[in-house]
């Protein structure tokens, strides 16, 4: 990816844990790097084809002044918020806010902090057998739409299958989303939960009905297995609900964890 770099924006604003730096301001110093791909604007000479640093030295300068923030962690995480959010071919971006008046007992050129965010490919699935079970599918669709956090890149067609588990209950309607995101795995655990919640979701028995079930099946190339979130989503490669509509959207994505590809592990499963 090709780098766009911006170095020491200089700010004069009011952030701090004191007071006094609240009401006195102080200097600040902004730098960024903008991960993007140059490649169309360069051949075509088009600066509609990348991102404008003139525009982002704009913005950067103007929410840095116009803001308070008792941190600079948090300068850093809303300013790099604010800047994926606003510019569309940004991909990544890299901030340092530096501090060279901070208020401590030594010596120091400047404190600073570094952070790097950033869109993030995931797969969802999603699924419901109560009531009107395309409806649920249709509002987590919405709800997801509706995230400036979150962008839906494809979606699957939606297909009926089999309930997992012992409970008797109906069929289910399973489809999957891939979407890109600036929610880091448990973020985006939280915002689907809540749309669970909105479409009544009660968690009474393992494996059991439910209005609408959300699931995180892959989150980039993470591999992690936590008691409250486990990506890749355990069992997936024995779930036909997950893997065929997944293979409609990305049947060459390769699970982190078994480095095959959805149409294989899908291929897997109905071999047997």
């Amino acid at each position: 990816m090709d780098i766009i770099k911006i170095d020491n924006i200089e700010v004069f604003a009011s952030h701090g844990v004191f007071k006094e730096e609240n009401i006195l301001g102080q200097k600040f110093f902004i730098s960024l790097e903008m991960y993007v791909n140059t490649r169309n604007a360069g051949k075509e000479d088009n600066i509609e084809l990348s991102v404008d640093y003139g525009k982002v030295s704009d913005m950067a300068k103007k929410f840095v002044e116009e803001n308070e923030f008792k941190l600079i962690e948090a300068v850093a995480e809303k300013l790099a918020e604010n800047l994926l959010l606003k510019f569309n071919l940004l991909r990544n971006v890299k901030v340092e806010i530096k501090k060279p008046w901070a208020p401590i007992k030594i010596h120091t050129d400047n404190i600073s902090v570094i952070i790097e965010r950033g869109w993030k490919t995931a797969f969802l699935s999603i699924g419901s057998n109560i009531g009107d079970k395309k409806g649920y599918l249709d509002l987590a669709v919405k709800e997801i739409e509706y995230s400036e956090f979150c962008k839906i890149e494809k979606i699957s067609d939606f297909i009926i299958t089999e309930p997992v588990g012992d409970v008797k209950q109906d069929d289910f309607l399973n489809g999957c989303i891939k979407i890109k995101t600036l929610y880091e795995p448990y973020e985006l655990l939280k915002f689907i939960n809540g749309i669970e919640e909105k479409a009544g979701r009660k968690r009474l028995v393992h494996w059991g009905p439910r209005t609408l079930d959300i699931d995180i099946i892959f989150y980039e190339d993470i591999v992690m297995y936590e008691e409250n979130l486990k990506i890749p989503h355990p069992e997936m490669e024995n779930r036909i609900f997950v893997l065929e509509p997944l293979c409609m959207i990305e049947p060459f994505y390769i699970h982190p964890g078994y480095m095959v590809s959805v149409k294989k592990l899908l291929h897997r499963l109905l071999q047997r």
